[in-house]
């Protein structure tokens, strides 16, 4: 499932993308990596779309970052602290922890997704094989 990810070339001209810039690439990626999870199981679009939806919220972003903090490396975790720290508040509804890990994990995927495909693969699958994605 994240072959996809894995064949995806590098780009220097967008090494000097911010950390907001990189979450918004992240989130997008996050999701579509999740609606190519979704497009194999049968059911109506409706459905599909509410399950895609429930893995791609700041809660379930928090969630999943904080499943992979402990094999993260110090870059990655800088990466995570630099787009938390830009994160702001946020919408009322969450907390604003919450939020701003969310932001930071999509920021650690954007910038995985365009520097190093290979291991952002391995995150992905690591979260595969975990009780996160059952939920």
């Amino acid at each position: 499932m994240t072959n996809w990810i894995r064949a995806q070339l590098t780009d220097s001209s967008l090494a000097d993308l911010g950390p907001l810039q990189l979450a918004w690439l992240g989130d997008a990626v996050w999701e579509l990596h999740q609606r190519l999870r979704h497009c194999h199981k049968s059911g109506r679009t409706s459905d599909l779309h509410k399950a895609v939806v429930a893995e791609v919220n700041a809660p379930a972003q928090s969630k999943a970052l904080l499943y992979l903090e402990p094999s993260l490396s110090d870059f990655e975790r800088d990466l995570v602290r630099r787009g938390r720290n830009r994160a702001g508040r946020g919408p009322r509804r969450l907390k604003p922890g919450t939020y701003g890990k969310a932001t930071g994990f999509e920021t650690m995927i954007g910038w995985l997704f365009l520097n190093n495909p290979a291991r952002l693969a391995q995150l992905f699958e690591q979260l595969e094989k975990t009780q996160f994605d059952q939920s």
